[in-house]
């Protein structure tokens, strides 16, 4: 008994039913005859034909077109399950362990060539550096939004607030006097950085608003 031939077509591992029928000592004939009987009992059923038996053609040393089958592992098993005795055992033990290490091949990690190699590594890298222009876009996306929407937190109010006392305190000695140059340094840091509130004056603008204040001028000093 030779050893059963198992190929992949399509990504479907199968067996030519000539293969079958050698191995089983049937003639091929016989052996399309008795999947063609198969055939007609699973059809009217709707149990997907082409799971055990698939329609092939081949041409013989006349070269005139003949009709063959490929067995799927479950048509071998539908050809075993019918036969008796040694030949049978003999059978299911070929298209098994056949099956078997084709499976085994189809899921093995490819090994590749320096060359494949090379290329994946190339493409791996290109993946690698669109993924990081795409971060950088996000981060600066980011960066944009914190730098537009967020505006001064409790603290860093406290110090804004703190650099005003400073200067208005360092320009005026008069109380009545500092509560005027209170209101108007303020409306001048809502109109200098265009917001309705001190408070509103966004993160990235709070050393640029110190430094201002710093250097404010009461009007009637100017």
């Amino acid at each position: 008994m030779n050893e059963l031939k198992v190929v992949s077509i399509h990504g479907q591992l199968v067996a030519d039913s000539r293969d079958v029928a050698e191995m089983v000592d049937k003639r091929h004939d016989h052996l399309l005859a008795d999947i063609r009987k198969y055939l007609e009992i699973l059809q009217p059923r709707d149990y997907g034909t082409e799971k055990f038996f698939v329609e092939s053609t081949y041409y013989d040393v006349r070269n005139q077109l003949r009709p063959c089958f490929l067995l799927t592992r479950a048509g071998c098993d539908m050809v075993a399950n019918k036969m008796t005795g040694e030949k049978g055992v003999l059978f299911t033990a070929a298209y098994v362990s056949r099956f078997g290490e084709m499976e085994k091949t189809l899921n093995a990690p490819k090994i590749l060539s320096a060359a494949e190699q090379l290329k994946a590594s190339m493409r791996l890298s290109l993946e690698t550096s669109e993924e990081l222009e795409q971060v950088k876009e996000d981060v600066s996306e980011i960066r944009s939004m914190v730098e537009n929407k967020i505006t001064l937190d409790h603290g860093e109010q406290r110090r804004l607030q703190r650099a005003v006392g400073a200067r208005i305190y360092a320009v005026e000695k008069d109380l009545d006097a500092r509560k005027r140059l209170f209101s108007e340094l303020y409306r001048e840091i809502k109109d200098r950085f265009g917001v309705t509130s001190y408070k509103d004056v966004k993160h990235q603008d709070l050393q640029s608003a110190i430094y201002y204040v710093d250097a404010w001028i009461p009007k009637q000093i100017s």
